[in-house]
């Protein structure tokens, strides 16, 4: 993990990058994450038995899209559909944002600063969310991932990329707040800086091993140094 302070990464920032799932959203809460797996694997199954069989064997569904492109083209565009669809339906499910978040999205929206989400959940998800919480109008820009390019999902920097780019900052002026380490490995090969948000047991040092800039556990505290 960086020496920096919150206050110090903050100061240095002009375009606040938050992770969806996590920092805003608990996307599977209510529609578990296992059981959208399994359907996944199951579609999976339908195009080849073998990586479905591989499929079955995880409960990520994210991990199941990245396989889905060795089963080739239509088998990942029936999974990119699918998991499309779920998302949807699971933001729906998911009940209120985290606590936090909607005041660190108001406090991050300072003059002078850009706010976007980057997600490797589908755009169509995140928009779904934002609209049905009335937050839309506290983002400036939302990228989340490539259709059928599940490679292009962080830790690629694709998304934070093209998310500077549609704020017009540079990628080194750009914080990212997420929870994963494939989202500090996402910044750090962007250029720019990251927030670990430690919402789980475990992850402190996982994400500061990984190179986060400052490691917080609650949302409420980037609100308040965002203030």
């Amino acid at each position: 993990m960086g020496s920096s302070t919150l206050p110090e990464v903050l100061e240095a920032t002009r375009a606040v990058l938050f992770d969806f799932d996590g920092p805003i959203c608990d996307v599977f809460a209510g529609h578990p994450a296992p059981e959208v797996a399994r359907h996944l694997a199951e579609t999976l199954a339908e195009y080849d038995a073998a990586l479905g069989s591989k499929a079955h064997g995880t409960d990520d569904p994210m991990e199941i899209l990245r396989l889905a492109p060795q089963a080739g083209e239509p088998a990942l565009r029936a999974i990119e559909e699918e998991l499309t669809k779920a998302e949807v339906t699971a933001v729906k499910l998911a009940g209120p944002p985290v606590p936090g978040a909607v005041a660190a999205l108001e406090a991050a929206r300072s003059p002078g600063r850009k706010v976007a989400i980057v997600s490797n959940n589908s755009t169509a998800c995140v928009r779904a969310f934002l609209m049905l919480h009335g937050l839309r109008h506290l983002v400036d820009t939302v990228v989340g991932r490539a259709p059928y390019w599940p490679d292009l999902m962080k830790p690629d920097p694709h998304s934070l990329l093209m998310a500077a780019g549609q704020l017009d900052t540079h990628p080194y002026d750009c914080t990212l707040i997420g929870d994963s380490v494939t989202d500090v490995e996402a910044a750090r090969a962007a250029g720019g800086r990251s927030i670990g948000f430690a919402n789980k047991p475990g992850k402190e040092r996982a994400l500061g091993d990984a190179g986060a800039d400052v490691v917080v556990t609650s949302m409420v505290t980037v609100a308040e140094a965002l203030g």
